[in-house]
């Protein structure tokens, strides 16, 4: 590991066909390159993705929006309400753990849960722990020096080492300088910041990026201020470590920060690495799983700047902000006009069966789905705010479809539950000489979008 040199070319990852995240124009702050691909093509000065109006958001604006609030606990979940969400469920709503929180009037809070304490294995969305142990570690390190953590996010370059194997996504990669894109999975030695490993592990949902972001989270708890080591004392240190060591490294890293921040470790844990490499030379901590209620807190808790702290905070919901491709229950057209903070993970595991064809997210032994959102919409004379964990299990379905549906659902509701207030009554228009002036009417335009949607 080394500092970023002048003329480093870097790779950008990213998944076709997943959302991607952090705001367009923060290249310059994070060096995200990606990013600026992104802006670069939205721009139409490369051939890529257009984006919904709420991708466009500015940095300044994808913020935290409950700095005010800070002392709002989950309230209890309100009974008509959670009926309302239940009926969307339709007739297997015993197969789905849902939350929502509407925080659209954030003085009176309304909150709906169904079947929150139920776990599963909540696959890529566990991958939000990780970013919380990467931060944890770095306050712990450098609590009064936010600065500090910003340089070492944007110029610490972590080469990827076995830890990556296997992963079949593929990644994008693209030079900045020449303005040129590659597609390809990421292999070993490609180089990243760590700030742009945790924007692929959280936005194209890289499972290679994700084992480099814990490779480098346990490195950070052990090394502290000594943080980067160089590559030969990395390899030394997990060749040699006996494994007992690496296991209770492993436990300090990613479960402290979930109970030192207020979550309950039973209902929320990654308990292992995200490849099969990654497993097998850091033994982990047990099983990984999730529940609706502790990811709503989780997402409230962020909100609230109470994820770490207020810089933490905010750079994970940064780093969550939709502007690529948007996948399952974010891709809902409904959202199109919204900003969208969003993860989502996915497992599913198909046996034979007459007149059944297994295809993806459509398992029929399991057909897990996961996704947590933000949706922040400001447009038609209102403003609305409001949160939703999703666990599902529906069997022999398309559970990419059906969360997308629902996202559909829930936001029609949220829409009604806040309609648009009347505007005033215009004052009457003095009337004049019709040959003397022209009073002008601004009519109505209906627009038709034309980017791309999915």
């Amino acid at each position: 590991m080394k500092q970023l040199k002048a003329g480093f070319l870097l790779l950008l990852l990213c998944l076709p066909g997943v959302g991607s995240g952090y705001p367009l124009d923060g290249y310059k702050e994070s060096g995200i390159r990606r990013v600026e691909g992104a802006r670069l093509a939205v721009e139409g000065v490369i051939t890529g993705t257009r984006q919904p109006p709420g991708a466009l958001k500015p940095l300044a604006e994808v913020d935290l929006r409950l700095l005010d609030h800070r002392d709002l606990d989950l309230p209890p979940a309100d009974p008509a309400f959670t009926a309302q969400i239940v009926r969307l469920l339709g007739g297997e709503a015993d197969r789905y753990g849902v939350a929502v929180l509407d925080l659209s009037d954030p003085a009176q809070p309304r909150y709906a849960e169904h079947r929150g304490e139920v776990r599963q294995n909540v696959g890529s969305v566990g991958k939000l722990v990780v970013g919380l142990a990467i931060f944890q570690a770095l306050a712990d390190t450098w609590p009064d020096d936010s600065d500090r953590r910003t340089r070492i996010l944007r110029e610490t370059v972590v080469s990827a080492d076995s830890f990556i194997r296997t992963d079949h996504h593929k990644v994008r990669l693209f030079d900045v300088e020449n303005r040129k894109l590659v597609k390809r999975p990421l292999q070993e030695g490609d180089q990243g910041t760590l700030w742009e490993y945790l924007d692929w592990m959280l936005s194209a949902s890289s499972n290679a990026a994700a084992s480099m972001c814990m490779r480098e989270a346990m490195l950070l708890r052990h090394y502290g201020k000594d943080y980067p080591p160089p590559q030969a004392e990395i390899e030394r240190f997990f060749n040699e470590t006996p494994k007992q060591e690496l296991t209770g490294l492993f436990v300090s890293t990613f479960f402290e920060p979930v109970t030192r921040n207020g979550l309950d470790l039973e209902q929320l844990r990654q308990g292992s690495f995200f490849t099969n490499t990654g497993k097998r030379r850091v033994p982990g901590g047990g099983n990984s799983y999730g529940t609706a209620r502790e990811l709503m807190k989780y997402l409230l808790r962020m909100e609230q700047g109470r994820l770490v702290d207020i810089y933490s905070s905010r750079q994970i919901k940064r780093l969550l902000y939709m502007t690529e491709w948007r996948i399952r229950y974010a891709s809902s057209p409904a959202l199109r006009d919204s900003a969208v903070y969003f993860k989502s993970g996915s497992l599913y595991k198909c046996k034979q069966e007459p007149d059944f064809k297994c295809g993806k997210y459509m398992g029929n032994v399991r057909n897990y789905m996961n996704s947590v959102a933000i949706v922040e919409t400001d447009s038609d004379g209102r403003q609305l705010d409001y949160m939703v964990t999703l666990i599902s299990n529906v069997l022999r379905k398309n559970s990419a479809v059906e969360h997308q549906t629902l996202a559909t659902r829930i936001h029609r509701l949220i829409e009604k539950e806040h309609p648009v207030q009347a505007a005033a009554p215009a004052a009457p228009v003095e009337t004049v000489d019709s040959a003397a002036a022209v009073v002008p009417v601004d009519e109505p335009t209906e627009t038709t979008d034309t980017g791309d949607s999915q």
